[in-house]
């Protein structure tokens, strides 16, 4: 994946919180015409919006997808709409919050699998701060950006985690093979 220029880089950021504005008023969003922003904007990419409050840094919210299946533009537009008014784990965004909402923008690579024979090996073969994680169990499926790593930097307790985060006991993956994707990402923020 060819990083982002410094343009498109705003040119997202911008797009994100004009669609978070419009979105908390119930406005229409702005329809894009993609001939006027860059290859690399048009091309599909999946990327994940988060918010975090700048008064404090605590998050706010966070939505994306892990499969490309729209022009990036288009992807970090409703993923930026979704953060502010679908993660339920937060109410919706308030008008008044906007102000105090810093956007973080991740665009993903493709998931690859991670394939190991023994669960205990799984934690040696994540790369801490690089590698996104999907874990699989069945129909429950969770993932951690990159960035998780920050606040949970070793990994086995990042694997605990994330079995939690699937709705699963936090050893799981210390019972059995899970499916496990990793992904990386270019993150960029306000």
């Amino acid at each position: 994946m060819t990083g982002l220029d410094d343009a498109d880089k705003k040119i997202l950021l911008n797009i994100a919180r004009e669609a978070i504005i419009n979105a908390v008023q119930n406005k229409e969003l702005p329809v894009l015409d993609l001939n006027n922003y860059s290859k690399k904007l048009q091309e599909d990419g999946a990327s994940f919006v988060t918010l975090h409050q700048k008064s404090d840094g605590k998050l706010r919210g966070c939505i994306g997808t892990l499969t490309a299946y729209q022009p990036l533009i288009l992807d970090v537009q409703a993923h930026a709409v979704a953060a502010a008014l679908e993660d339920y784990r937060f109410s919706p965004v308030s008008l008044s919050e906007v102000k105090d909402l810093e956007i973080e923008i991740s665009r993903l690579t493709t998931p690859t699998p991670l394939n190991y024979s023994k669960p205990n090996d799984l934690p040696k073969l994540l790369k801490s701060k690089i590698d996104g994680v999907i874990l699989r169990n069945g129909s429950h499926k969770a993932t951690f950006l990159p960035q998780v790593w920050e606040q949970l930097p070793d990994a086995e307790k990042f694997l605990d985690h994330l079995c939690m985060k699937m709705g699963a006991n936090p050893d799981l993956w210390r019972k059995k093979i899970l499916d496990v994707a990793i992904y990386q990402v270019e993150e960029f923020h306000e």
